[in-house]
């Protein structure tokens, strides 16, 4: 079985010591990767570790929480024992279209992003309409660019989805954004979930999908039930290494390898084989982000 782990982050800070060991055990076990890019020094980083190995390609982008200057701890993100080592720090940062252009024009470049609206995350001590209207200018110069070099787009979105559907939908009316692309790390409802369907989008699900339901729930959870409804040909998986590690490795350092058991988990709730699974998400993320294998 192949496997494309189509949103992680082995050029952060968390594997300055072993990246390239992560890297090679993750190939070697036909497990593919995309390095994801959040701002401009993760983005040429991004370039260059990707230019090194064959099976591994990256985006580039400035996620909306690098838009302004903030510190958190999330434990949904990050094992408990990387604290406090594990806190995101943040600065503020304006998307530059010429500096991400340059970027764009490298081979291993396979989308803009990961770029989107979050909602969730507003330092208190700022104006919140402020903060949003910054995240909606930098998320457009993104779709721009994205649009003028056919690239697809990687989308962050917490808490907005319907300002986030709201944008994606008049770029789509107009003719733009034609590569589509995916929301990554999904955590929202299927009605929202077909939303960005009915746009050309893919949905990508992370190592939350193996989470088990919280109390009241059942036996399946609300986020497993939308992998399990949406068409397989939608979805695709990934990890967000570092961040949230799925089950049975909760409370360690994510790894690309890991992608593996967030599609046995869809598997599991779809009631089909593994390799199933395996092939489908495999296919759509060749196909979205033009892979060349």
């Amino acid at each position: 079985m192949r496997f494309i782990d189509t949103h992680c982050h082995v050029h952060f800070q968390a594997y300055k010591v072993d990246m390239d060991e992560v890297i090679r055990r993750s190939l070697d076990e036909g497990v593919f990767m995309i390095t994801v890019g959040t701002q401009s020094t993760t983005s040429t980083n991004g370039v260059e570790v990707a230019e090194r190995y064959d099976g591994v390609w990256t985006t580039i982008g400035l996620h909306p929480n690098h838009t302004c200057e903030q510190e958190f701890y999330d434990e949904d993100e990050l094992p408990s024992e990387d604290k406090p080592a594990g806190k995101i720090k943040t600065r503020c940062e304006e998307f530059d279209p010429e500096y991400y252009r340059k970027l764009a024009a490298h081979p291993k470049v396979v989308a803009i992003g990961e770029c989107g609206l979050d909602f969730y995350r507003i330092p208190e001590h700022l104006d919140r309409q402020t903060v949003i209207e910054t995240q909606e200018r930098n998320v457009r110069r993104q779709f721009d660019l994205a649009d003028e070099c056919n690239l697809p787009v990687v989308i962050h979105c917490r808490d907005a989805h319907v300002e986030q559907q709201q944008i994606i939908r008049a770029y789509v009316k107009a003719g733009r954004l034609k590569c589509h692309g995916v929301v990554h790390c999904f955590t929202g409802t299927l009605e929202e979930a077909q939303g960005y369907v009915a746009l050309g989008f893919l949905i990508s699900f992370t190592g939350i999908m193996t989470f088990p339901p919280r109390k009241g729930e059942g036996d399946v959870s609300p986020l497993q039930k939308v992998a399990r409804d949406l068409p397989l040909d939608r979805i695709m998986v990934e990890t967000d290494a570092p961040y949230l590690t799925p089950v049975p490795f909760r409370g360690q350092r994510n790894d690309p390898r890991y992608v593996k058991h967030v599609a046995a988990k869809i598997a599991e709730l779809r009631g089909i084989s593994l390799e199933e699974v395996a092939e489908a998400t495999f296919e759509s993320a060749k196909q979205l982000f033009g892979l060349k294998m």
